[in-house]
């Protein structure tokens, strides 16, 4: 029997790497294979067979789904599942809630998911949000990607929609993500550093895969700095089907949009909130359940059909690809709300088991090879973090409807099963659990055939293109800010080379963005030269991507810093916490301490925080509403002055009294320079419109004064 050697997907030229044994070439899909002709330098299982392809899992033909059988990801994918416990490898950090899912009207022409039939039925769920890269016991404000996860308690079973604030991700086949999360977590020879990105393992990988560079253009936008988890948009990032009654098929993509607008805040903000308040995010959500102002969402999605997905410019079965609102707008379908805080977050928050796997009759997968990866890591996962098989048994995880089957034992058992059958088919059980044809679920039938590969389809290979469009549909603040958070992040690699391979990605994105970026580190003219595996093409901009070019006016669920001092004029005051009430804004009340203070009229009141705890980057608006004998003495306040001087680089619209005005002209912020965003308050038409102007939040125009 002879030995058939397998068809190689590695194509392009061999660049020679360090050793006369080691080179590197591009595949199909334009990935880089690093490889070597040396057996005892080669890459093998844990069981040492030699490893031909660690790019791309197996599948039936270039776009099919990935098969069992490849026990090379299946190896490498169950030992990073279990590389950590009990503490979640990636998602560690997360803030959660109950609350309820309710459908808009019957979406029985696209699917026959009983819970998007329904819109009399409210359908019980559990949202999780958390950071990817840090420990459970890292700050919230890191500039991270941030995972976005709903559980349905369906009447038909748990369906788990797990995505994240970002429509789409760093690799294309899961055979890469172990690979992606060891170079972005801390180094192992000296463990640090904790929830950052910044580093040199992180950025060598990324400048050695240019299939990243969509994402990272998200991630150093203001998306990986939200302003709460309330304002966060999610998304699926996966290209999935719903399926009908009749077994009719369309692709979608699921959108989550919050109904307050979405916000983030600037990076010296997050570094201070992180300092002031490791917890902020998970603060914010709980406080804002508490009283009463629930977070909400609209679930949207985009629906089309297999003709309109082969005639788009790329494959939707690339997870580092999104389709724009403007090519596929979206269709609303529901919304959630959460309502309900957890009752003890180790039992919820951290016990409760997400797994795209987990879905029910009326929806179902694509052959996203990202995604096919995911079916299998996440339920191995929950094996190692939750103790067994029987994680389904906690609270937390039970499905809300009838469940039955022949599973039993297993450690962390917490069911007593009854009689002395435990299979099927039986006959000495009759009324025990049946298959049930009519009501069961049924995969999409799709047809596949072709060669067992390991090959990145060509489609994928247009790196450049969607993180150009990305770029370009940014306002000119959210690319400035794209640049700063390039300069920060490469400016923390120690690696030169490192650094002129990124700026030379970079420069396929945006030629101006490199320019900017390489005038930030020092490095003109060492840009390295990158031949792309696809020549990136210009697209039509999309608004839409950009959070700054559809936000809405609204103070609702933001927060009003107020700083008062003995002598505060209550009718201002009481202005303010009525317009604030009015708004769906919550006002704080800072004091020189958290004892009393009183009024002109000697009313008294005790402030919500000291100013010393309350530094004004946990607010969006700001107002100084101080006497003048209180001022001259806080000017020698080191937190009075760092509160005015950061709300005013942090460009946050500022209301004041006059007996503040020595305080601005101490903290050496202009009065008379005709910044729209710096208003006195002396009566109640003067209250209406600081409201009005700080709706629109920040003031971007004085961002070129605070630079100068």
């Amino acid at each position: 029997m002879t030995k058939q050697k397998q068809k190689s997907t590695v194509r392009g030229s061999t660049k020679k790497e360090g050793s006369d044994h080691s080179s590197q070439q591009m595949g199909e899909g334009g990935e880089l294979h690093q490889t070597t002709d040396q057996r005892d330098n080669s890459l093998t299982t844990n069981q040492g067979v030699v490893i031909s392809d660690d790019q791309n899992s197996l599948t039936s033909g270039e776009r099919g789904p990935t098969l069992l059988e490849d026990f090379v990801l299946r190896e490498k994918i169950t030992h990073f599942d279990h590389e950590r416990i009990p503490e979640r490898i990636v998602h560690a950090r997360g803030s959660g809630a109950h609350g309820y899912f309710h459908a808009y009207g019957d979406l029985g022409e696209l699917t026959c998911a009983a819970f998007l039939c329904d819109p009399d039925r409210l359908t019980p769920v559990y949202a999780r949000f958390s950071t990817v890269a840090g420990g459970s016991g890292s700050v919230d404000l890191p500039r991270d990607v941030r995972g976005f996860a709903v559980k349905f308690y369906t009447q038909e079973g748990n369906f788990d929609l797990v995505g994240n604030n970002m429509p789409v991700f760093f690799i294309q086949d899961a055979m890469k993500f172990p690979d992606l999360v060891h170079a972005v977590k801390m180094e192992p020879d000296r463990g640090y550093p904790q929830a950052a990105s910044a580093h040199d393992t992180f950025w060598d990988f990324i400048s050695l895969m240019p299939e990243s560079m969509h994402t990272i253009l998200w991630a150093m936008s203001d998306r990986a700095i939200p302003r709460s988890l309330r304002m966060m948009e999610g998304f699926g990032v996966h290209t999935f089907r719903f399926v009908n009654a009749d077994g009719k098929s369309t692709f979608v993509k699921f959108h989550w949009r919050p109904r307050i607008g979405s916000a983030s805040v600037l990076w010296d903000e997050a570094v201070k909130i992180s300092g002031a308040d490791p917890d902020f995010h998970r603060r914010d959500l709980y406080e804002a359940i508490e009283r009463g102002d629930f977070p909400e969402w609209e679930l949207s999605v985009q629906a089309f059909d297999e003709a309109t997905a082969d005639s788009l410019p790329f494959d939707v079965l690339d997870p580092t690809k999104l389709i724009p609102e403007e090519t596929i707008p979206l269709q609303p379908i529901g919304k959630m709300v959460l309502n309900r805080n957890p009752d003890n977050f180790f039992a919820e928050t951290e016990q409760i088991a997400f797994h795209p796997g987990h879905i029910v009759p009326g929806i179902d997968f694509s052959d996203d090879p990202l995604l096919q990866g995911r079916l299998f890591s996440y339920l191995d996962t929950q094996l190692s973090r939750l103790g067994g098989p029987n994680f389904h048994q906690l609270p937390i995880n039970r499905p809300r409807c009838p469940m039955h089957n022949f599973q039993r034992d297993a450690i962390m058992q917490m069911e007593t099963p009854h009689g002395r059958v435990n299979y099927e088919p039986n006959s000495l059980a009759p009324d025990s659990p049946r298959e049930n044809p009519t009501a069961g679920f049924v995969t999409h039938r799709g047809t596949q055939s072709g060669d067992k590969l390991r090959i990145r389809p060509e489609t994928f290979k247009d790196h450049y293109s969607q993180p150009r469009q990305f770029y370009r549909s940014m306002t000119a603040p959210e690319q400035d800010h794209i640049v700063s958070a390039f300069a920060f992040e490469l400016g923390k690699v120690e690696t030169a080379a490192i650094r002129s391979r990124m700026l030379g990605h970079i420069q396929h994105v945006d030629q101006a963005l490199c320019d900017r970026v390489a005038l930030a580190l020092g490095m003109d003219g060492q840009v390295d030269t990158i031949a792309p595996a696809a020549t990136p093409i210009d697209l039509e901009l999309s608004p839409s991507l950009s959070l700054l070019a559809k936000a809405m006016p609204t103070l609702e669920g933001r927060k009003i810093g107020v700083l008062v001092s003995d002598g505060y004029d209550p009718a201002i005051l009481t202005a303010l916490q009525t317009s604030a009430e009015t708004e769906g804004a919550v006002l704080a009340l800072i004091g020189p301490h958290v004892g009393k203070v009183k009024s002109s009229a000697g009313d008294v009141i005790t402030p919500h925080h000291a100013i010393a705890a309350a530094p004004s980057v946990l607010f969006d608006t700001v107002v100084l509403a101080v006497s003048g004998p209180a001022a001259e003495t806080m000017k020698r306040q080191a937190a009075v002055m760092n509160f005015i001087r950061d709300a005013y680089a942090h460009l946050k619209v500022m209301g004041y009294t006059s007996g503040a005005m020595p305080l601005l002209a101490h903290a050496g912020i202009p009065l008379d320079d005709g910044d729209d965003g710096i208003l006195e308050l002396a009566s109640r038409e003067q209250a209406t419109a600081y409201f009005e102007a700080a709706r629109h939040g920040r003031l971007w125009p004085r961002a070129a004064l605070v630079m100068a």
